[in-house]
């Protein structure tokens, strides 16, 4: 494995990492760790750290939601230059090109549910190359970024036995 590899390893587990905790977990000297950072970054491998956030557990966290989107293709539009259109938009939180029924995901955060419904129905289904849209609003989130969410409440329904 190398050097960037196991890095990355340790970052996407704890970002908050020291170099000096990276060079330990690794084996790496701290000095090659900085160095496989400051490449990793300059080669835009690592576009950036983020905290990942339970918004279930803060009051007025907002609204979550993965839009499906089709796509109908001419000689001078391709997916990437909807993608771009539609990446610039602030409430977008991830846009990917996937296979299946349909073309595109997004992952759409908003305040309400009607600020998610007028993003998709205002901004991107006037799209020319959009021909389709599903919108599935996010209910619970077990699990982001990686990272488990234990703290939902357990199961209280009452067992019933025979």
């Amino acid at each position: 494995m190398t050097a960037a590899r196991e890095v990355l390893d340790v970052l996407t587990r704890n970002a908050r990492e020291t170099t000096e905790d990276i060079a330990r977990q690794t084996g790496l000297s701290a000095d090659d760790v900085e160095e496989a950072i400051a490449e990793l970054e300059n080669d835009d491998v690592v576009h950036g750290y983020q905290a990942i956030v339970d918004w279930d557990q803060i009051e007025g966290g907002g609204v979550r939601a993965i839009v499906e989107l089709n796509i109908g293709l001419d000689r001078e539009t391709g997916y990437d230059e909807v993608a771009e259109r539609i990446a610039k938009f602030p409430v977008v939180e991830a846009l990917h090109l996937v296979s299946g029924d349909f073309d595109l995901a997004i992952v759409v955060s908003g305040e309400s549910m009607e600020d998610i419904s007028g993003f998709v129905s205002e901004q991107v289904a006037p799209m020319p190359p959009v021909t389709q849209t599903v919108s599935h609003y996010v209910m619970e989130t077990y699990k982001d970024g990686g990272q488990l969410f234990d703290n939902h409440d357990d199961d209280d329904r009452m067992s019933v036995s025979p």
